[in-house]
C-alpha cells in the first residue's frame, strides 16, 4: 500500500511549533491547519531549541544529525587508521 501523505514546508513546521511556543494548543494548531496533534507533536520535538551554552541554541534534529555525522567521521578515522597501519608494514 503506498503511502499518499502531505509533504509540509520546513518554513510552515517552524511557523507551527513558533505559534505554539507563543501559548496556541497543539488542539487549536491541528484544526486550524489541518495537521494531526501527532504530527505537530513530532515537530515541536524536533524543532525546538535545546540550549547547549549560555549563547547557543540547537534543534534536535540538528543533534541527531550532528551525531550522525560525527559517528560518520569516526568510521571514516577507524578506516584510515587501519590503512595507515597496512601502508606503513609493506615499507
Amino acid at each position: 500500500m503506498l503511502k499518499s501523505g502531505v509533504r509540509y514546508t520546513d518554513e510552515f513546521k517552524q511557523q507551527i511549533v513558533k505559534l505554539y511556543h507563543f501559548g496556541q494548543s497543539v488542539v487549536d494548531l491541528s484544526c486550524e491547519y489541518g495537521v494531526s496533534t501527532t504530527t505537530i507533536y513530532k515537530w515541536i520535538n524536533q524543532l525546538s531549541s535545546l540550549k547547549v551554552s549560555r549563547s547557543e541554541e540547537i534543534t534536535a534534529k540538528e543533534y541527531q544529525e550532528m551525531k550522525k555525522r560525527i559517528y560518520e567521521l569516526e568510521m571514516e578515522n577507524k578506516i584510515l587508521k587501519k590503512a595507515t597501519a597496512i601502508f606503513a608494514r609493506e615499507q
